[in-house]
């Protein structure tokens, strides 16, 4: 099988080369390979260095502590070219080389297969396990793929040109992994080895820049390279992980920097991008309001939407009419007072006295993300909007019915003609209104967005303290991905994480019981229907997490405080309770009543619900 990866992988990267940076009008030029070529091969020596310690390890001819030195020495060396090789094939790089030591399952068919991880971070996490003897086998295994797995692309990117627009867009990507993955611990389970390693990074990409052309004609080439000095000499500065200031880093290097290097006069393909990333090249700033285009989940595109589809969406989105017994709207579990989710445990549902299986979230940011409910069992917006017209707890109709409805309403027939013309309500349609108005709930302008952009002067040291325990010793943002402070994972944003946390039936509760809900393992889906996703939940935002109480898929927890002190023990599993395959660590992060009220205010600072002040009220009459 993996005779034929070679030529795929050249194909795939000259397609993404194209895609990302090529196919742009004008004359081309290409990038000098021979700094990129000396970092491929020191690279595949560090990785040949390391397939042979692991094998040495596993017969017990070296210590613990010396291999981690080689893995140390073979990841620092990654680092140095993986803004190159993830640009160029992220899949294959987040699949072989360096994605997260999570279980995965192969699609193929009905039937799901359970696929353990590879790659860099799973040996990470291995190696500096308390004892790595007990995977001595596995250690040894997946180092030896590891190399072999890396020679193949190397060797197919040798063959390839790289231009200037390449570099400017892997550079910037980089920056995001950076500040996204690898100073938060993310990237580094075992070794927590990230500031480091993002110092070899800036480096390696500096040294690529700073001899560039491109960057040496531009006005502002002096402030990049000034940039890159300054975050590098901030991380040499400052190695602990628990102490280095992660807000002043973005603020004063990683931001500036991006903004810098996006001013840069390349030409980008933006149409053939927009199907690969939502990530928006145009972005100024890694916290802007359009660093993600909404329209990448959505069925929606954006030459259909206008501010007359978003109006139509929001009188269905508050109009009880779309209900089976025209007294549900989805206002009722979305309240735009409460962020858009409705206060309760779980929510009401149509039958008295009967709830949802769940607790209501946010709407704001919704559209944020590759799958949709608790349990990821809807791929987008429009299908979202599906389960919940035919589930007999909520409207418990069919669009038949619905539109049956609407087409005897004046108000709708005008609405309807006026945005799609003539035999225009059908279900289709429907659906585009309500996605359009669910994908204008945005919200990126709260306190600390503004602060991030330079709108406002100054915030609070406890939000700064806050936002460095969340993003490093809090290990939130290992799960709670900055900017969307969700499980979009980044920097391309097109996978959302779900994560086994062990939720506690009740958190004030003597007795510790696992909540019963299966999640993403019962969520209908065959071919997710794997043990590794048992009591699997989608990770939600933070953002406006102030106005969301209460907290969690079964709404056990009432108070920020109690959220806190369960990932405080470690989740269920450090709480002493049987959860199977707990992705969350189990271990007890020794957070300080001092951090954990500078994380609350931090998280308070998120806190922006414009988007529903700016929303019809659920006061209005129905439309008729």
């Amino acid at each position: 099988m993996h005779k034929n990866y070679p030529s795929s992988i050249f194909i795939f990267g000259f397609i993404v080369s194209m895609i990302l940076g090529g196919c742009t009008s004008g004359e081309k030029y290409t990038v000098n390979p021979d700094t990129l070529i000396t970092y491929l091969n020191t690279t595949s020596l560090q990785l040949e260095k390391l397939d042979k310690t692991a094998t040495a390890f596993k017969r017990g001819q070296v210590s613990a502590d010396s291999l981690q030195a080689v893995l140390t020495k073979a990841r620092l060396s990654y680092k140095r070219i993986e803004f190159y090789v993830a640009y160029y094939n992220p899949e294959f790089t987040g699949k072989h080389l360096n994605g997260a030591p999570l279980l995965k399952i192969s699609k193929s068919g009905n039937q799901p297969t359970v696929v353990p991880p590879e790659g860099l971070q799973v040996l990470d996490e291995l190696i500096y396990a308390e004892n790595p003897s007990e995977e001595k086998v596995q250690i040894a295994a997946l180092s030896k793929k590891v190399k072999a797995e890396y020679n193949l692309l190397a060797n197919a990117l040798t063959q390839t040109k790289p231009t200037p627009e390449d570099l400017i867009l892997a550079a910037r990507l980089q920056l995001v992994r950076i500040f996204t993955l690898g100073v938060t611990g993310f990237d580094t389970p075992g070794s927590a080895n990230g500031l480091q390693e993002a110092l070899v990074s800036l480096v390696a990409m500096k040294t690529l820049i700073e001899d560039e052309p491109l960057s040496q004609k531009y006005a502002k080439s002096k402030q990049i390279l000034a940039l890159f000095e300054g975050a590098i000499a901030q991380l040499k500065a400052n190695t602990s992980f628990e102490t280095f200031d992660r807000l002043s880093f973005l603020i004063k290097y990683i931001d500036p920097l991006y903004a810098a290097l996006g001013e840069l006069p390349i030409e980008i393909d933006t149409e053939n991008l927009k199907n690969h990333t939502a990530w928006n090249p145009k972005s100024t700033s890694i916290f802007a309001p359009n660093f993600l285009d909404p329209y990448f989940y959505t069925q929606l595109k954006e030459g259909e939407d206008s501010q007359k589809l978003k109006k139509l969406g929001e009188a269905l989105f508050y109009d009880t009419l779309i209900s089976g017994n025209n007294t549900m709207s989805c206002a009722s579990c979305h309240n735009p007072d409460l962020a858009f989710t409705d206060g309760e445990t779980k929510s009401l549902s149509s039958i008295e006295g009967v709830t949802v299986l769940r607790n209501s979230p946010t709407l704001l940011n919704a559209v944020y993300a590759k799958r949709f409910f608790y349990d990821s069992r809807a791929f987008t917006l429009e299908q979202q909007v599906e389960h919940v017209i035919f589930n007999p707890k909520e409207f418990n109709t069919a669009y038949s019915e619905i539109l049956e409805k609407l087409k005897k309403s004046t108000t709708y027939r005008t609405q309807f003609g006026e945005v799609f013309g003539k035999e225009n309500i059908n279900r289709q349609n429907l659906a585009k209104a309500l996605a359009s108005f669910v994908l204008s709930l945005q919200s990126f302008n709260s306190e600390f967005d503004q602060y991030t952009r330079g709108e406002i002067n100054s915030i609070s040291n406890e939000v700064k303290e806050g936002f460095n325990v969340f993003m490093g010793k809090g290990a939130c943002a290992t799960c709670h991905f900055a900017p969307t402070f969700s499980g979009l994972v980044p920097p391309l944003f097109i996978e959302t994480e779900t994560e086994i946390l062990g939720v506690l039936k009740s958190p004030t509760s003597e007795e510790k019981e696992l909540d019963t809900d299966e999640g993403r393992w019962k969520n209908g889906i065959a071919s997710e229907a794997a043990w590794i996703y048992e009591k699997s939940f989608k990770t939600p935002t933070v953002r406006n997490i102030e106005k969301t109480a209460p907290y969690f898929h079964n709404g056990a927890y009432e108070t920020l405080p109690q959220v806190l002190d369960f990932y405080n023990q470690g989740g269920g599993a450090g709480m002493g309770v049987k959860v199977t395959n707990q992705t969350l660590a189990d271990t007890p992060l020794e957070l300080s009543q001092r951090e954990i009220d500078a994380l609350i205010v931090f998280m308070n600072a998120l806190t922006d619900t414009s988007a529903g002040a700016q929303s019809i009220s659920s006061n209005n009459p129905d439309f008729k």
